[in-house]
């Protein structure tokens, strides 16, 4: 029983670790009036886990698939396609959802005043073989106003944000999409203590 409490203890703490932030700018309290946020999404600079680039990581995939040319494009065209169809509206519809009475709502709407940038900078795809292992994220959240965007209001950075695993999945993107689900809910813990 002792074992099975040390090893409780142990996994906790390594999920309570691996989820920290860190307040770069600003604070969250300027964000207090608002209720409306534009979203972008950024994935320049992204670094991918054991690799130096987005583009190594890349190459290897696609070198393991060489033998068949359409199997490797089409993770390729995965890899960028599942930013604007999976990972992206993953965190909207999360971040949504817990402001049920639309207390505060992120769409991608340029007009509106006040917009959110998700800036990924590191990414753990995770994999599938007997078990899940939930992919990764790293990203910086900037509060700032649309038409001044040197005007940030408020900065923070999550690192390897674990991500939220409903089901066994092969799809890389679907366990990807996880992790910006998570990064929604921490940053809307956040915004809920306003």
């Amino acid at each position: 029983m002792k074992r099975i409490i040390l090893v409780f203890l142990l996994f906790s703490s390594m999920i309570t670790f691996s989820q920290r932030f860190k307040v770069l700018s600003g604070d969250l309290k300027n964000l207090k009036e608002i209720s409306e946020y534009n979203i972008t999404f950024d994935y320049s600079d992204l670094v991918v886990h054991g690799y130096e680039s987005e583009e190594e990581y890349l190459a290897e995939k696609m070198d393991k698939r060489s033998n068949e040319e359409s199997k490797a494009e089409k993770f390729k065209e995965d890899w960028y396609l599942d930013r604007v169809n999976k990972y992206e509206p993953s965190f909207i519809s999360y971040f949504n959802e817990r402001f049920k009475n639309g207390e505060m709502k992120v769409e991608k709407n340029e007009t509106l005043q006040f917009t959110i940038s998700v800036k990924t900078i590191w990414i753990y795809p995770g994999y599938t073989l007997a078990a899940v292992e939930p992919a990764k994220i790293s990203a910086v959240l900037t509060f700032f106003e649309t038409q001044k965007p040197e005007n940030i209001l408020f900065q923070i950075e999550y690192n390897k944000v674990i991500g939220i695993s409903k089901e066994l999945t092969y799809d890389q993107g679907n366990r990807i999409a996880g992790a910006y689900e998570k990064l929604a809910k921490n940053i809307v813990m956040q915004l809920k203590r306003l």
